[in-house]
């Protein structure tokens, strides 16, 4: 017996003939969602009157106080009314107008690390109508920049020895806001607490302290877990900044369940609200769920997600988000699994979202570069180069070293995996180029996966994988991670 699974593929759809043995696991239907909140704003609202671990934003600032407000971009957190973008921000401002700021000493500023900037008309969508118009004409919306030298300051080292570069706005307000999404990541384990300052408000120099192979490849990364050494300089990196400061992040964290919906809102001192937010997130992330280990895993990847449009068709990025849910679903792998996943793998790279892709693309295929480790070195050279800082400056561009962070990633796929293989690429050599193998439709993928896994596979099924908030597969069983 056979069943037929629709995987996602380029602006559409696949379909593949699965034996009916095979497991189908979608996030928030398999295993449904803890509830959401009703009430959001409410909740929110409750949440930021009542902070953890410090005082209320009555008593934090007055008159004359400046205050920044740090927002994420458009990767996580939804769109829609009631985000946690659109909740918490009018709530924080009105608590800081009610304390005597003014209005014009309050600045909004979009953690987009080394990811491309935001385009007016994104902020727009990600704030609001109503703050967006408040505060854009005034020029009190920007992104960060982290090749602007004027607006940066040097923190020195932290107490694991890793070089802190902030925004310095953000370092010389007397109240600094973090709103932040906890989404399950392959990054140390969730988003949000001090991982949004160690990330978005930095420089790729400090990026480059844990965004490399000497922390991505250590054991304690794969599977996914909030305790890696990568979670660690996350935390020492913001906790870094706040020494300096000299004063604590009032962060507005929200647990959001598959639809970007807040499930809980947790404020005040990240140190505190970041354990206490997993435990929730816990319950929609970590799902002990399988029953035996999988030999296949099967997915597919449309062509716009996550970090853009491209995502599914820029060769490194696919092996870049193939080795995502890899971190992510370990648990439940055999070791040496396959992985079978659908891309048309155009060779569409989309040169002005990720300008430096193709160049570091064309690189691996020379001079030696047997793994994608192995350019790690050149990771100085192209996060300098001009012509790619000036299009992540003033082009909507990825910075240049955003790409090795990528390629960090892309290799865990090949450490847990013997064979990897795209199905219906349009232009296979770029795949093959990244050592994956090349098959028309899954029936072919499958039976040449045999070679490795035998005639009857365990095949764990995740379609959707790419359009909803993913989850951290486990064992019926097996503990969650502890905070």
């Amino acid at each position: 017996m056979m069943k037929m699974v629709k995987f996602e593929y380029g602006q559409g759809f696949m379909e593949a003939r699965l034996p009916d043995s095979a497991e189908v696991f979608i996030p928030g239907e398999t295993i449904p969602d803890p509830p959401y909140l009703e009430d959001p704003v409410a909740a929110t609202r409750e949440s930021i009157l009542n902070p953890i671990g410090m005082p209320p934003i009555s008593k934090l600032v007055g008159s004359g106080d400046k205050v920044v407000i740090v927002f994420p971009d458009r990767v996580k957190g939804g769109f829609q009314v009631t985000s946690h973008r659109k909740v918490a921000i009018p709530i924080i401002i009105d608590e800081c107008l009610k304390a005597g700021v003014r209005k014009q000493d309050i600045k909004l500023i979009c953690s987009n690390g080394l990811h491309r900037k935001n385009t007016a008309q994104e902020l727009r969508a990600l704030l609001g109508d109503e703050i967006y118009s408040e505060f854009m004409p005034t020029h009190q919306i920007a992104n960060h920049d982290s090749e602007d030298w004027t607006n940066l300051v040097d923190l020195g080292y932290d107490e694991l020895g890793d070089g802190v570069i902030m925004n310095k706005e953000v370092f010389e307000a007397d109240l600094a806001v973090m709103i932040g999404h906890v989404l399950g990541n392959p990054y140390g384990g969730y988003s949000g607490g001090y991982k949004h300052c160690a990330t978005g408000i930095t420089t790729w120099e400090s990026i480059a302290s844990h965004h490399i192979p000497e922390v991505m490849h250590r054991d304690d990364f794969t599977p996914v877990s909030h305790n890696s050494m990568m979670r660690q300089k996350f935390d020492a990196i913001g906790q870094h900044m706040e020494k300096h400061m000299g004063k604590k992040f009032f962060t507005c964290d929200a647990v959001l369940d598959t639809y970007q919906r807040q499930i809980a809102v947790f404020s005040g001192y990240a140190k505190e609200i970041q354990p206490l937010s997993w435990q929730i997130a816990d319950q929609r992330t970590y799902i002990p769920w399988a029953q035996e280990k999988f030999d296949i895993m099967v997915f597919g990847m449309p062509q716009q997600f996550h970090y853009g449009n491209g995502h599914g068709t820029n060769p490194i990025l696919i092996m870049q988000a193939i080795a995502a849910n890899v971190i992510r679903h370990r648990r439940v792998l055999r070791d040496n699994a396959v992985v079978i996943c659908s891309s048309i793998c155009n060779g569409y790279f989309h040169d002005e979202e990720f300008p430096a892709y193709r160049e570091v693309y064309e690189m691996f295929q020379k001079d030696y570069h047997n793994t994608l480790p192995d350019l790690a070195k050149y990771g100085e050279f192209l996060a300098r180069k001009k012509e790619y800082v000036d299009k992540y400056r003033y082009g909507y561009g990825y910075h240049p070293y955003h790409t090795f962070s990528m390629i960090s990633c892309g290799h865990i796929a090949e450490m847990h995996c013997s064979a990897i293989y795209i199905v219906g690429a349009y232009e296979p050599g770029f795949a093959r180029g990244m050592g994956m193998k090349t098959r028309s439709t899954f029936e072919e993928a499958l039976k040449d996966a045999e070679k490795y896994v035998g005639q009857e596979p365990k095949i764990l099924a995740l379609p959707e994988t790419f359009t909803r908030a993913s989850v951290h597969l486990m064992m019926q069983g097996e503990s969650r991670p502890e905070c």
